[in-house]
């Protein structure tokens, strides 16, 4: 076998020139996309296009945003649901409202404990007393005025009277006048006064149902949250009081979450009204401090002036001599 080996390589056998195919093969594959692509590009007549749709087709509808650059329209999908949500609210509204409610049945009953902030509510206690008061002052300088402006009337219908009786009445022409002009200058006197009377208690009515009412508000919004914390407290409470198991563990640990969420709520909540009440304070102080002495010195001018002329009028009036002195009288003479 060895030697037949050895003599075929011996024999001379032609070569044979291969030459390599220069063709890559990406021409031939780039040919052949050429081709494909030349028949897709070109469908032959009656044939339909058909068209492949995207994922994004079939999602909600977006709201587009344009890029800055080359006004290309970004398209940001949303999967919110607003029916899930509105119902999510409903159901957290329902739970806190129940809440609520059970805590403010219980304080009412006096089975429940409440929170109670020593330095904030006697303030409040004292802001609804002094509301109260005001109130009933205000009612009654009001009621002052009516009367004073209904007095202003009868005395200067009084005075016109007078005037008339004073012309017609030769022989009481002084005593009449006298009168008039007294029951004039009263009725001048007391519309001065009603008008410094009004002044106050519009002034008055601005403290009672615009500052202290929006204080007052405040304290209400207050009341609520307060409710809101202890209801969650006493939950949380519960919570700790009953046995600790994987079931009651996640429960406890939410309840813990929305009683921080409370209590942050109640503390802001509290410092909001506690720096209102303290402006509050100031600004009835300052109020009040000015209207009363406004009011003051209105009453006191009106009786200063109103004696004065009085005075004078009387020494007037007493200076005067009867028409009747001095002449003898009808029994007299007969």
């Amino acid at each position: 076998m060895m030697a037949e080996v050895e003599q075929a390589g011996d024999t001379n056998i032609p070569t044979l020139n291969i030459t390599e195919d220069t063709t890559s093969p990406t021409e031939s594959n780039t040919s052949n996309h050429t081709f494909k692509d030349k028949d897709h590009s070109e469908p032959e007549e009656g044939t339909p296009q058909i068209t492949e749709e995207t994922e994004t087709s079939k999602e909600l509808p977006v709201t587009p945003q344009k890029n800055g650059a080359g006004g290309t329209i970004v398209i940001q999908a949303s999967n919110k649901n607003p029916a899930s949500e509105k119902l999510e609210r409903v159901r957290k509204w329902s739970i806190t409202t129940y809440k609520c409610t059970r805590q403010a049945l219980a304080e009412k009953m006096g089975r429940g404990s409440r929170t109670v902030d020593l330095e904030l509510e006697p303030r409040l206690e004292l802001l609804k007393d002094d509301r109260q008061r005001y109130d009933h002052m205000t009612k009654l300088t009001q009621t002052l005025a009516n009367q004073i402006a209904q007095l202003s009337v009868t005395q200067k219908t009084l005075g016109d009277v007078f005037s008339e009786l004073s012309v017609k009445s030769p022989a009481l022409h002084v005593q009449f006048g006298l009168n008039a002009e007294a029951q004039r200058f009263l009725s001048r006197s007391g519309e001065t006064l009603t008008e410094a009377v009004n002044s106050f208690t519009s002034d008055m009515n601005t403290l009672l149902n615009k500052t202290i009412e929006d204080t007052m508000i405040n304290a209400k919004q207050y009341e609520a949250v307060r409710i809101e914390y202890d209801a969650y407290r006493v939950d949380l409470e519960e919570l700790n009081l009953g046995p600790r198991d994987p079931m009651t563990v996640p429960k406890l640990e939410q309840a813990q979450k929305s009683f921080q969420l409370q209590r942050e709520k109640y503390q802001k909540c509290r410092e909001d009204l506690s720096v209102k009440i303290k402006l509050l304070e100031e600004n009835k102080v300052k109020v009040l401090h000015n209207q009363l002495w406004l009011l003051h010195n209105a009453v006191a001018s009106h009786c200063l002036n109103c004696h004065r002329f009085l005075q004078n009028n009387m020494m007037q009036a007493q200076n005067l001599s009867s028409p009747q002195d001095g002449a003898p009288s009808w029994l007299e003479d007969s």
